[in-house]
């Protein structure tokens, strides 16, 4: 009886074997992480080659939309007017992060100008991809007579979850990285992908990792917000105020223990510059939405 009871993982030394093999699951996909070297390309057709990163940055707009969809039927939105603006979204995100990274990496792309087509090999900027995707939010709500605020907070939760699967595009690319460390969950890298100043070290911080598990527990923060306490009805400028705020926080934490290219200014980096003009517009908008909430202005625009 006591075999039949471990072998069917009950009782205590079915615990026992549950959680030595777990253990041994765990280490095995740390042993994983930091022997395995990613391959940027998935299918290789010959004339055609489909990267991860790529399939990375679509699987993560179909679960967003997804996402976005479900929200938006259930605060009256039309899906056809959803499907308009993903459509406009999708592409001007990806222009609005493209030309944001250029411009962070211009003399870069200057030097190697058929660099600035070539977006599967990374160069996407978070930043560039929000600003573009707000402006195109404010002229369609215009255009459509939509509720920008209230259309924005239904897409701020699929962004969020958006942005923590696109993340693994850059694990396949090799790229945006944190600085060399000896942890458990340490990344190895390829010296060909190692700044020249850490071409000795062989394993790094997985920051994608640590971003993307960021975004999955604001994306959580916000549905609760959402499905909770119904603040999409209530009080929308709280939820985008809530997503920018924690959003900003996160990566201009992790931008400590990165070292990627990218411009300083007063001896911050330009990512951490924008994520604390994100903070200051972020709690503007809080204290504004909790002051004016009840006057429903929020609604208004």
């Amino acid at each position: 009886m006591a075999e039949l009871v471990d072998a069917l993982g009950l009782g205590p030394s079915g615990a026992t074997h549950e959680s030595s093999s777990l253990s041994v699951r765990t280490n095995n996909m740390l042993n994983f992480l930091q022997n395995y070297s990613p391959d940027r390309v998935m299918l290789d057709f010959g004339i055609v080659q489909i990267y991860w990163y790529g399939f990375c940055l679509a699987f993560a707009m179909t679960i967003a939309i997804f996402i976005a969809l479900k929200i938006g039927k259930k605060n009256d939105f039309k899906e056809n007017d959803l499907l308009d603006l993903f459509f406009f979204l999708i592409i001007g995100g990806l222009i609005g992060a493209r030309i944001y990274d250029i411009f962070l990496e211009l003399p870069f792309y200057i030097s190697n100008p058929w660099q600035t087509i070539k977006i599967w090999e990374g160069g996407l900027a978070i930043h560039g991809g929000i600003i573009a995707g707000l402006l195109i939010l404010y002229f369609f709500s215009k255009y459509k007579k939509l509720k920008f605020w209230k259309l924005t907070a239904i897409l701020t939760p699929a962004l969020a979850l958006g942005q923590a699967i696109g993340r693994f595009g850059n694990y396949f690319n090799q790229e945006l990285f944190g600085r060399p460390t000896n942890l458990p969950w340490k990344i190895f890298i390829e010296k060909v992908n190692r700044p020249e100043l850490f071409k000795e070290f062989t394993f790094f911080h997985p920051t994608f990792l640590y971003e993307s598990l960021g975004l999955i527990v604001i994306f959580i923060v916000l549905m609760i917000l959402i499905n909770k306490l119904k603040l999409i009805k209530k009080n929308n400028i709280v939820i985008v105020s809530i997503y920018m705020l924690l959003y900003s926080i996160l990566r201009f934490s992790l931008e400590f223990i990165k070292i990627d290219r990218t411009p300083e200014f007063l001896s911050l980096r330009w990512p951490q510059v924008m994520s604390l003009i994100l903070i200051i517009i972020s709690i503007v908008l809080f204290f504004y939405a909790k002051k004016n909430g009840k006057k429903g202005i929020y609604n208004k625009k």
